[in-house]
């Protein structure tokens, strides 16, 4: 009876104890959203690599012995999303993990950290890239930003002048894969910061907000747990994406306000208790969008 209480998401991501990223943005969030934020740790730092020095401890070896229970336990889940993961190892058991628990209405999303600003991060192999690939393809919804949207797809990265055209066939190319509800985020417009949506079988638009101050660790993940949890309460991914995208925002001018240090990331717990639950009323709406088995 318990499992039929309360929904459940799985959430795949590192455990950073300071800086305000990964899990230490999806636990407090997810939560608020009425929602139980179920973690697996891939990694535990004692903040986060911003840092000119930090505590690192893999957690890899772990992962099957800790999933294994789950298993033994016979847990189920209404979500399950995935953050950074460091390794092809560690792809390659996030796919297993889904091949697993992904039950008839789980929804499956994916951030598919890989880099920004033109660039992919260091440990990113062309193995890894190629295993993140796979794993988008096992997702109804991916939240890629530009950057990565562009090596999914093999797309010439450049940073501005992007057409609706082109993000549109960006769009269709990452749907081929699999994913039927796409955002690409951080699209710079001039004084604006645009989030391009694509839908399967709805048509396309641009969410526009303008910029809040530098750029801070952990609004992906804030970002990307506000989309699960609204696809497992079943919000429509239009609203969804509005709503992420204006809390974002909202966190990071209420950083500005309160001048917190950069590295410290974005301050949201401020205004948590300002995070619509559900949709328009701010009771959920049925999903418009078929499950994968």
């Amino acid at each position: 009876m318990e499992q039929a209480r309360q929904k459940k998401i799985a959430a795949i991501n590192d455990l950073t104890g300071y800086g305000r990223c990964a899990l230490a943005v999806s636990l407090p969030v997810i939560s608020h959203m009425r929602i139980q934020c179920c973690p697996i740790p891939t990694s535990i730092l004692s903040n986060h690599a911003g840092y000119a020095e930090y505590f690192f401890d893999d957690y890899t070896d772990r992962i099957p012995d800790y999933l294994a229970m789950w298993k033994r336990l016979s847990l189920s889940f209404d979500g399950i999303m995935s953050g950074f993961l460091g390794s092809a190892r560690q792809i390659e058991m996030i796919e297993s993990f889904i091949n697993e628990f992904q039950g008839k209405e789980t929804v499956v999303v994916v951030d598919p950290v890989m880099g920004d600003h033109g660039k992919i991060v260091g440990v990113y192999t062309e193995e890894m890239c190629q295993g993140m690939k796979r794993l988008v393809s096992r997702a109804h919804i991916i939240t890629p930003n530009l950057t990565e949207a562009c090596k999914l797809t093999d797309t010439p990265y450049r940073e501005r002048g992007w057409t609706k055209k082109e993000l549109f066939a960006m769009g269709e190319a990452l749907n081929k894969m699999g994913p039927e509800r796409i955002v690409i985020t951080g699209i710079p417009q001039g004084e604006m910061i645009a989030n391009f949506v694509y839908e399967k079988g709805q048509e396309a638009h641009v969410v526009k907000t303008f910029r809040a101050g530098e750029e801070r660790c952990g609004t992906g993940d804030l970002f990307a747990s506000i989309i699960a949890a609204d696809a497992v309460n079943g919000v429509s991914f239009r609203e969804s994406v509005r709503k992420a995208s204006g809390f974002v925002k909202k966190s990071l001018q209420k950083s500005m306000e309160m001048q917190i240090p950069v590295k410290n990331g974005v301050c949201f717990e401020e205004i948590l208790h300002t995070l619509k639950v559900g949709g328009k009323a701010g009771i959920p709406v049925r999903a418009q969008v078929s499950r994968k088995g």
